[in-house]
Formats: C-alpha cells, sequence, structure tokens
C-alpha cells in the first residue's frame, strides 16, 4: 500500500507559505506594490535558476527505452492541452482567455508532480518524472509565454518571447543534459539554492493576491469548470490513451497522476507581469491545489486498481 502522508504534507506545506503571505499582507508588512517585485524576481532570477538545475540529470543507457516511452507520451500530452487551450475559452474576455490557456498547459508538475512520482513510485517514478517535464518545461515557457504577451507583430511576440530568461535558462538545461557538461560545483549549489527560493515565494505571491482579494470569488462556476478539466478530464484523457496503448503501468500511472496536478503557480506571476486577470489566476491556482489534496489521493487509489501501479 502506497503511503499517502507525504504527499498531504507537501501540500499542507504550500498552504503554509501561501498563508504566510497572507498574513503578512495583511499585517502590512507587505504592501500591493510589492506584488510587481516579488514577481520580477520569480520569473528574472529564481525561476530561471530553478530550471537550469532541473536538467542535471544523466541519460543512462538501461532505462533509455523507458525514458523515450515517457518523452512521447509528455509530448502528446502537451499537444492535447494546446488544443484544448486554442479551442475551449474563446467565449472569454482575453484577460481570463490567456490566464486559463496557460493554466491548461502548465501544471505543477514540477514542485508538487516531483514530489508525487518520488512518493507513489520512488527514485525511478522521480527520474521518469524529470523526463516527463521536459516537454512541459519547453512549452510553458514558448507557447505559454506567447499567451499573456502581446506585441504589434509576430516577430515582437517571438523575439520577446526569445529574450524571456526562463526560455534561455531551458536552453542551457537542455544544452547541459544533452551534452552532459560539467558545472562547477559551487555554480550547481548556487543554482540549485536559488532555485528553491521560487515556490516558497510563489506561494507568498498567491497569499498576497487573496489578502487582498479574499476567497468569496474563488468558488465559481467558471473556477470549478477549469478544475473539472485539469484535474479530472485531462488525465481521464491519458488514462485511456496509455490503457489502449498498452503502456506499462508504471509510466501510465506516472504520465496520469503528473497531468493531474493543479494549475501552475507560475499562472498568478505571470498574470501579474503581462497584465492578465491575476485574481483569477489566484483563484484558479488556490482552488485546483484544495481540490488536489482530495482528487490525488484518488487517482492514486484507481491506478492502483486498474493498473496495478
Amino acid at each position: 500500500m502506497i503511503e499517502l502522508g507525504p504527499l498531504f504534507r507537501l501540500q499542507f506545506l504550500m498552504f503554509a507559505e501561501m498563508a504566510a503571505g497572507w498574513a503578512l499582507c495583511r499585517t502590512g508588512v507587505l504592501q500591493p506594490k510589492d506584488r510587481k517585485i516579488l514577481s520580477a524576481l520569480v520569473v528574472n532570477l529564481f525561476l530561471p535558476c530553478n530550471i537550469i538545475a532541473a536538467f542535471n540529470m544523466k541519460m543512462s543507457g538501461e532505462l533509455f527505452r523507458q525514458f523515450m516511452t515517457i518523452l512521447i507520451i509528455s509530448i502528446l500530452i502537451q499537444v492535447m492541452c494546446s488544443i484544448v487551450a486554442a479551442h475551449a475559452y474563446n467565449h472569454e474576455q482575453p484577460a481570463v482567455k490567456k490566464v486559463l490557456q496557460y493554466a491548461t498547459v502548465c501544471s505543477n508538475s514540477g514542485f508538487l508532480g516531483n514530489a508525487v512520482a518520488e512518493c507513489v513510485y520512488g527514485s525511478m517514478g522521480l527520474a521518469l518524472g524529470q523526463i516527463y517535464l521536459i516537454p512541459q518545461r519547453i512549452i510553458m515557457w514558448s507557447a505559454g509565454i506567447s499567451y499573456f504577451t502581446e506585441g504589434t507583430s509576430r516577430k515582437d511576440v517571438i523575439l520577446r518571447i526569445l529574450k524571456h530568461p526562463c526560455i534561455i535558462a531551458v536552453e542551457l538545461g537542455l544544452v547541459r543534459m544533452i551534452f552532459q557538461v560539467a558545472v562547477p560545483l559551487a555554480v550547481d549549489s548556487v543554482l540549485t539554492s536559488l532555485g528553491r527560493c521560487s515556490t516558497p515565494l510563489i506561494m507568498l505571491f498567491l497569499g498576497m493576491i487573496l489578502a487582498e482579494t479574499g476567497i468569496g470569488n474563488m468558488i465559481t462556476k467558471r473556477n470549478l469548470g477549469f478544475s473539472v478539466i485539469r484535474l479530472v478530464l485531462l488525465p481521464m484523457a491519458v488514462l485511456a490513451g496509455c490503457y489502449l496503448a498498452h503502456i506499462d503501468p508504471v509510466t501510465a500511472g506516472l504520465s496520469v497522476l503528473l497531468t493531474a496536478m493543479p494549475a501552475g503557480s507560475t499562472t498568478a506571476v505571470l498574470a501579474e507581469q503581462y497584465n492578465g486577470d491575476t485574481e483569477f489566476a489566484a483563484n484558479c491556482v488556490v482552488l485546483t491545489t484544495l481540490l488536489s489534496i482530495a482528487v490525488l489521493p484518488l487517482w492514486v487509489v484507481l491506478l492502483q486498481k486498474l493498473l496495478g501501479a
């Protein structure tokens, strides 16, 4: 029987950090204007360091086939999510639409997903999870950024995307992984240390937004509808595809769980940076994360019964 305690502890940690941001804002220690500074630090420093550090992995020969399988599955998942994002929200206002599109293609697989992968499938799950995340990391800082970026021409949009710090970090990370570039231990330690700051600061940022807006508007038909798409329908489609393709239980189960992650916490940060609906973005992240406390364990139990994984 899989121990779910670590998963619940991780979710509690995220909400404790968010509660700290709420308290600091409510007591006046942090002001609304500080959100811009916080989001700028996350996007321009802490997230790029986290991305580069995340690509520090070795492609073991005996695991190459399994790695390629989950990589292909992850690419197909990103294609599916991009199609949903392109067509499901055309009736929404632009500021809301860009939030829903980004939150559909970008889940919280990088932080919560890694912990879930290791909790459920051990070291193998953690290694496969890193491969799974490669397409998402590329998409979230390319197509994902394009949802928020507005330019006078396609060329202008592409240039702004390519110059984004997180895109540059993905490029450096891929070079590091593919060519196994040796990074000095001191540099690697700095990247890892700074990268670990990204999630706590993002959760503080979300707490600040909730302190200003309250939670009264969080539970709406639109928010609940998106939560169903993010936590239920997308992973259900992945489960059906893996089952029909006879994918091995560990790879299939991990793919489903990582697809069932809540909306990426960077959704609210980018909405703040690029004039999206920040309040709505924060509500999407918080609500899907809250609901995931109940939904993720249910997915684990279902996968054990259906796949024996």
